[in-house]
């Protein structure tokens, strides 16, 4: 199958494949509002602390 036969119209996907609406609850949350001005902070999720960095290059990364 070539890749405009995975698009729809105006290269958009399928109606099938595309995303509904996020709900309230699913809403991004900016990734200053959890680093705060720092660079890493460290998140609890059950019994496990992980890290989130901030990179130079303005990527974040996530470490167990």
């Amino acid at each position: 199958m070539s890749e405009s036969d995975k698009q729809g119209a105006a290269g958009q996907p399928p109606a099938a494949e595309a995303q509904a609406p996020a709900r309230a609850d699913e809403q991004p949350v900016p990734s200053e509002a959890l680093l705060q001005g720092r660079s890493c902070v460290m998140i609890r999720h059950g019994d496990a602390v992980y890290a989130l960095r901030a990179t130079r290059a303005g990527k974040l990364i996530l470490t167990k």
